[in-house]
């Protein structure tokens, strides 16, 4: 019966990632209207994370110095993937700044894909604790995902991906919490060990995506009134993060 709570659970947190899809591509001319903001929402939520969750996360269960060098391997890692993306892509074609957009979507739904997984397990080991700390637990996920899975699809169509496209690759990649929550119950010895070096390396994805992709978008717009909006949201995000850890904290 625990194994079915954390299939339900984790599976409906991973239809969250397509709801979010869902209710921008109803409509379209608003999502071109609001995928700036939701640039903004994404860098925000992605820094609130990895600073006021993610980070402080991993130093209790590794020591700083530690977490602080597997989160700058992982920077690293992904600034070096992109660069393949980025030359495999201007290889083949004429290199421009769509392509790097482009490759900038993979290296998002890779660190997102963490995430969900690290999502799962910590649904997981909540259930195997009791039902009610489980059920709690994943509540405070999904309310914690949607702003971020929206930020994520915006993410993504500003990269370049069609909306069905976005989609799909969001809800394929949060299906990562099942596998998560899936890992957790069967390999329960395997999964403490596996979160403290997981937790660093989701945190250096979220820093280095937010830094070198979405917060330069951000510093680009020169329309002033629409860049304060945008700033806004971006604040907005880091609040929600503040917000959720303080009205559901997840230990």
């Amino acid at each position: 019966m625990t194994f079915f709570f954390i299939l339900t659970a984790t599976l409906l947190i991973s239809v969250v990632a397509m709801i979010s899809g869902l209710l921008l591509a109803w409509k379209p001319h608003l999502t071109d209207r609001i995928l700036p903001g939701l640039v903004g929402l994404a860098a925000g939520t992605m820094l609130g994370s990895a600073f006021l969750h993610v980070l402080p996360e991993s130093f209790e269960l590794l020591s700083p110095g530690s977490a602080l060098a597997i989160t700058l391997a992982s920077f690293t890692f992904f600034f070096l993937i992109e660069k393949i993306f980025h030359w495999h892509h201007c290889h083949e074609t004429d290199c421009d700044d769509s392509q790097h957009h482009h490759s900038m979507g993979y290296i998002n739904l890779i660190g997102d894909g963490f995430h969900n997984f690290l999502d799962g397990m910590i649904i997981a080991a909540a259930f195997m604790v009791s039902p009610w700390l489980g059920l709690s637990t994943s509540i405070v996920i999904a309310l914690h995902e949607l702003p971020q899975e929206l930020g994520d699809f915006g993410v993504l169509l500003s990269s370049g991906f069609s909306k069905k496209r976005a989609i799909f690759f969001n809800f394929v990649i949060a299906c990562a919490a099942i596998l998560g929550g899936s890992f957790a119950y069967f390999f329960q010895f395997q999964t403490a060990t596996l979160t403290q070096f997981l937790l660093p390396v989701a945190a250096g994805n979220f820093i280095y995506l937010a830094a070198s992709d979405l917060v330069p978008v951000m510093k680009d717009d020169k329309h002033m009134a629409r860049s304060f909006l945008v700033f806004s949201l971006y604040l907005i995000g880091i609040a929600s993060i503040i917000l959720s850890g303080f009205f559901f904290p997840e230990h």
